[in-house]
């Protein structure tokens, strides 16, 4: 473990761990698929991120977004870590070249979105890569975009087939316990395995007021409020 802590203080400059992040990070290099939910900001990419840094092999990334992956790919690139990306709008040989780089090459992650794993070009060179982690970020999206909007997000789990050995490692930032048990049985983890750090936010305060007259009351919260902050409408026109 002393390992991770070289790793983390010389690509991100931390000293120590947030909570959480080292329970994570030990879980899956004790080869345990795992569950990881820890609040938007508590640092969940770190977990993968230094794991992987810390061993052979590549780390393949499943996320939705192009804008996540981009983002993600962007910062690594920024502390020298060789990562690739695989996404629409590139070109047949850029990502033939991509793909034979994540085999041959010295890099160390490889993001790409659920539906590209229906490839069967992408899965003849993937049998060929030394995976040693799994990661799906945002997993909640198994559960709730999974049965229809992203129905790719349920074929994650033929990864376990090509690589029964390899551990699965499942963040997010919000699940219910119907999503929590959802999750681990998409992903057909070995054993269930859910490591979660409290959400609670202490500097954030919840609250509900009936008003009749809306614009007036918000008019003068914000009149009475220090500082900036954030006002959301229901609509455009509300604005």
């Amino acid at each position: 473990m002393d390992r991770i802590h070289e790793i983390l203080k010389q690509y991100w400059g931390y000293n120590e761990f947030r909570p959480l992040q080292k329970e994570i990070i030990r879980s899956v290099a004790d080869r345990k698929d795992t569950l990881g939910l820890m609040p938007t900001g508590g640092g969940k990419s770190i977990t993968f991120q230094v794991y992987s840094m810390s061993v052979d092999g590549i780390c393949l990334v499943i996320t939705p977004l192009i804008a996540l992956i981009k983002d993600q790919v962007e910062n690594l690139r920024s502390k020298g870590i060789k990562v690739l990306a695989i996404y629409s709008g590139m070109s047949g040989r850029e990502i033939d070249i991509a793909l034979n780089n994540a085999i041959y090459g010295d890099y160390k992650f490889l993001y790409v979105s659920p539906e590209r794993l229906g490839s069967e070009k992408f899965r003849e060179f993937l049998i060929k890569m030394k995976l040693n982690l799994i990661t799906v970020d945002e997993a909640h999206c198994i559960s709730q975009w999974g049965y229809d909007f992203r129905p790719s997000y349920l074929t994650i789990s033929d990864l376990r087939i090509l690589f029964p050995e390899t551990p699965i490692l499942a963040l997010t930032a919000t699940a219910t316990q119907k999503v929590v048990d959802d999750i681990q049985e998409k992903l057909l983890f070995r054993e269930k395995n859910v490591l979660q750090k409290s959400f609670r936010r202490d500097n954030l305060i919840y609250m509900v007021r009936n008003k009749e007259d809306k614009m007036g009351y918000l008019t003068d919260t914000i009149r009475k409020a220090k500082g900036t902050g954030i006002v959301y409408v229901r609509s455009r026109t509300n604005g």
